[in-house]
């Protein structure tokens, strides 16, 4: 499926629902860098629980999207020829009582699920596959052979709550967020042991918290990228996106609010734009804004509502195809692309790290 209406215009008020089609909303003339008017949105994925974490895994000249369905505790692979399987089970819960684990949410248009399954996904500079497994509330690493690797789940002793995405530098720090969505009743579980929600640091065997919702100010972490030239490390917090200066040692340091609303998932091009899934006027969008924080405009994605009816609602983007400039969009029930004219940064290229213990 595709559709495209090009616009400019500023955000748009809420509305009652109807039909609407993809449409691009231009802030700034410099959107035109980045996209055609007339790119066309395509449906590259329905029926899925809850879709989050795209990510592209080269191979070869070509190479395939993985992306999480939080619903169906299963890692889905797609390939360049629209083939869709599953390329690991048990992918976020490797327990055997799912009743007291993972998050009750709506997050599929009138039905109400689980968050149970694998959220966020990274590769790290060994090309193998770093994990958020929100329910087992740890973040780990699939190896080549197929075994899995424990990065970290606690810290300072205490379980972490269910982690939610993570990005990997070069050098194999690994930075992840989380949250309560891994803890069946969220905040008010009996089985939370960290009071709050953060984002943390996995190097040299530790884990190291940057921040969170406890600090003056701080909102709860979800989303996390890098900077192409990984100067800077970007993290979602309530209804901010906080950047954050990387320091030798890859802690954090002057945090400055880059920008000022809601945002889920992000990801960043080679020119340092970010891309970060939010709300407009009610409708799932994704939010580019230039390096320097100046808003660029907004992919809005369609309302669709036939029956059963879907939610579209934008999760999380990634950089994708042989020339990295497909834009895949996780959007609970659906998953999209759209042809970009910059590619997206490809991150992690050199030596690793090693399991965390906290």
């Amino acid at each position: 499926m595709a559709c495209s209406i090009a616009v400019t215009a500023q955000q748009q008020p809420a509305t009652p629902p109807t039909e609407q089609p993809f449409r691009i909303v231009k802030s700034d003339p410099a959107l035109d860098e980045l996209i055609a008017s007339d790119a066309k949105l395509e449906l590259i994925a329905e029926h899925i629980g809850l879709s989050e974490g795209p990510l592209w895994i080269r191979e070869g000249e070509s190479g395939f999207l993985v992306f999480s369905d939080v619903a169906a505790n299963v890692i889905y692979k797609r390939t360049a020829d629209g083939t869709l399987s599953v390329f690991l089970e048990r992918a976020g819960f490797t327990g055997t009582d799912n009743l007291n684990v993972g998050q009750q949410t709506i997050s599929s248009g009138r039905v109400a699920i689980v968050l149970i399954g694998s959220n966020g996904l990274a590769l790290d500079q060994e090309g193998r596959l770093v994990i958020t497994a929100m329910a087992d509330r740890a973040v780990v690493r699939l190896e080549k052979n197929g075994t899995r690797t424990l990065l970290a789940d606690r810290y300072q002793g205490m379980r972490l709550s269910g982690p939610n995405d993570v990005v990997v530098k070069s050098n194999g720090a690994v930075y992840f967020t989380d949250s309560i969505n891994g803890l069946r009743g969220g905040a008010s579980s009996p089985q939370r042991e960290l009071p709050f929600n953060g984002f943390y640091l996995i190097k040299g065997g530790k884990i190291v918290y940057l921040g969170g919702d406890r600090d003056q100010g701080g909102g709860a972490p979800n989303g996390i990228t890098l900077s192409p030239d990984e100067k800077y490390l970007y993290v979602t917090a309530g209804r901010t996106v906080m950047r954050y200066e990387i320091q030798s040692d890859d802690t954090v340091a002057n945090a400055r609010v880059f920008v000022q609303d809601f945002s889920d998932g992000m990801k960043t091009d080679v020119r340092g734009n970010l891309y970060t899934t939010t709300a407009v006027g009610g409708r799932a969008s994704i939010r580019i804004t230039s390096s320097e924080g100046k808003e660029l405009g907004f992919l809005q994605l369609p309302v669709v509502l036939k029956e059963p009816r879907p939610r579209i609602c934008a999760t999380n983007v990634a950089f994708g195809d042989d020339d990295n400039r497909g834009l895949y969009i996780t959007a609970c029930s659906t998953v999209y692309r759209v042809q970009m004219k910059v590619p997206g940064t490809r991150l992690a290229t050199s030596p690793g790290t090693s399991p965390a213990t906290g």
